[in-house]
């Protein structure tokens, strides 16, 4: 299976969909968060007997968890869907940080042009093993050549994402 090459255009024709991605992921972040502090409050005043269905915290102590559950799964579903079934990466700490890779060629290679939430447009690229410091302004000159390449010629050992 060959991995997808995306030019400037497609990437930044997808960034309106990250946008509502990342919001998400702050949605079921947020719920997780706070149905964990409660139920660690709840930890802490009953012990083990927020367990016990007679304890009067012990449904909001598994409505909570169920919560937590449903977050996590819908984390897990935006994650899956909205940026890994694409073809896109999230470079070390880019779900934290915002960050999306969108692997594209360029003269021959394979690298990434690099998006982070707050970003109106893709305006940045790195080598594959360059990371988010690597980041380099794409010229006038860099954008035709972006996707040019046809990704069937060029080894793509050095993508550490899965195909799609």
């Amino acid at each position: 299976m060959t991995r997808k090459a995306f030019t400037i255009d497609e990437a930044n024709a997808m960034i309106a969909e990250l946008n509502e991605v990342f919001q998400q992921v702050r949605e079921h972040r947020n719920t997780i968060r706070e149905a964990t502090q409660r139920i660690d409050v709840l930890d802490l005043l009953w012990d083990k007997g927020v367990r016990d269905p007679a304890n009067p915290d012990h449904a909001e102590y598994i409505r909570l968890n169920e919560d937590v559950d449903r977050a996590l799964r819908g984390l897990q579903r935006a994650i899956e869907e909205g940026v890994m079934a694409r073809g896109l990466r999230f470079p070390a700490g880019g779900l934290e940080n915002g960050l999306v890779d969108f692997p594209t060629t360029y003269c021959g290679r394979w690298v990434y042009l690099c998006w982070h939430v707050g970003e109106r447009e893709i305006r940045y690229w790195h080598e594959t093993d360059a990371g988010f410091p690597g980041r380099r302004e794409i010229s006038a000159a860099d954008r035709e050549r972006m996707g040019a390449d046809d990704p069937e010629n060029i080894d793509d050992s050095s993508l550490d994402f899965p195909e799609v």
